[in-house]
């Protein structure tokens, strides 16, 4: 696959496993507001992840639609980091995973507006908006659980905690992504680690939240290594398709 396709591959298989994670919280959140707005950034990442998808495929020029790549890939042949793919838990638990996602996402796509490929600055420019709807939702509970109850601050610190050693893979680079960057194509995502360190800061000392020293971190995302349970998330929703090949609506 050409670095090109390969980078809009990373992109959408990042948002293609979030959405598969948070859809999980359809008709099983703590209120109907927030199974409504969980669903609704599900759909976005969602559409972004189809567009990427899309994309990716037909740079490939293998012929190799969306729904191929989202459903007749096994489980070394997915790229995205780790993080998304970590299970819902409790509630401070999928809170925590999309600030530290959703934050990383806004200064990515925010940069990724100027890139040099027209199609990637489209889709960037797009999902900005939408990304910045979920920093906002993902602060606010963060701050409104952290700062609560004393149940609802160590739960949402244990969700920190847990989500921490995922965070390192996503400032990664490697020779691919540091080509395209110096392409104008890409975003190296080292360069916004400074910035994401200040905002998520601020939420945690707002919330009365400790950023955790993990004792390890989490690698290999990119190139196809995942944790335990990135297979059960296939499984699931791989199915579908894999059960009856060929079906269309």
């Amino acid at each position: 696959m050409i670095p090109l396709a390969t980078y809009a591959l990373r992109l959408g298989d990042d948002a293609l496993v979030l959405t598969q994670r948070l859809s999980e919280w359809s008709s099983r959140a703590p209120e109907l507001e927030e199974d409504v707005a969980l669903t609704n950034i599900g759909l976005d990442l969602l559409g972004q992840a189809r567009v990427l998808l899309s994309y990716a495929g037909e740079l490939e020029g293998e012929g190799r639609t969306e729904d191929d790549l989202a459903y007749l890939r096994d489980e070394r042949e997915f790229t995205n980091v780790q993080l998304v793919e970590q299970p819902n838990g409790d509630f401070g638990v999928t809170i925590a995973r999309q600030l530290l996602f959703s934050v990383y996402q806004l200064l990515v796509y925010g940069d990724l507006r100027a890139s040099s490929d027209p199609t990637l600055a489209a889709v960037a420019g797009k999902a900005v908006k939408e990304v910045a709807y979920h920093v906002d939702h993902a602060e606010q509970w963060t701050r409104r659980l952290g700062d609560g109850t004393e149940e609802s601050h160590d739960r949402m610190q244990a969700g920190i905690d847990a989500m921490w050693p995922f965070v390192a893979e996503l400032f990664e680079s490697d020779d691919l992504v540091a080509e395209l960057a110096a392409a104008g194509v890409a975003v190296d995502p080292a360069s916004v680690q400074a910035e994401w360190d200040r905002r998520v800061d601020a939420v945690l000392a707002d919330a009365t939240l400790t950023r955790p020293t993990p004792t390890w971190r989490a690698r290999g995302g990119r190139s196809g290594v995942h944790s335990e349970h990135m297979g059960f998330l296939l499984a699931e929703m791989q199915h579908l398709h894999r059960s009856h090949p060929g079906a269309t609506w």
